[in-house]
């Protein structure tokens, strides 16, 4: 079985490969999942690409320090889904390639490095309405039906 693509890939585009890691770090209830809000209204998981040789646990704990100033504990992978989409920021055209984990919180060791990016604890429920990207929220339904 092949990867789960959301989005179309529009003819006569060139599409830069983007693979990124994502967080679905859950409260111990398990009633609420992490996302960033950013200061536009979007809400993303937390994570995002990979940076030179880093491995995804490396990425993912970066961007946890960058996006929410915190330690996190990289537990089992969820799947891994693609999005082609063109980004209204930098007027490129992705396939963006999300590897998912599920994540535990650890220690807070300051504010986050990323300005306009929020950290809020929101009902799962909401974050499938919400996010950006169609591939998280396929993620945040994988891991709902895991859980």
């Amino acid at each position: 079985m092949g990867i789960i693509t959301f989005g179309i890939k529009e003819k006569d585009k060139k599409y830069i490969w983007r693979p990124a890691v994502y967080c679905l770090m859950f409260n111990n209830q398990k009633d609420r999942i992490a996302i960033i809000q950013t200061s536009d209204g979007n809400y993303f998981l937390p994570g995002g690409g990979i940076e030179n040789d880093e491995t995804h646990e490396e990425c993912l704990k970066r961007e946890a320090l960058e996006e929410m100033g915190m330690e996190i504990k990289v537990g089992n992978f969820l799947g891994c889904a693609r999005r082609y989409f063109y980004s209204t920021n930098e007027y490129k055209h992705y396939l963006s390639e999300g590897h998912f984990y599920f994540c535990e919180k650890g220690k807070i060791l300051g504010n986050p490095v990323e300005e306009n990016h929020f950290l809020k604890w929101i009902e799962p429920s909401q974050a499938i309405e919400n996010l950006f990207h169609e591939h998280q929220t396929w993620a945040v339904s994988e891991a709902l039906r895991q859980l």
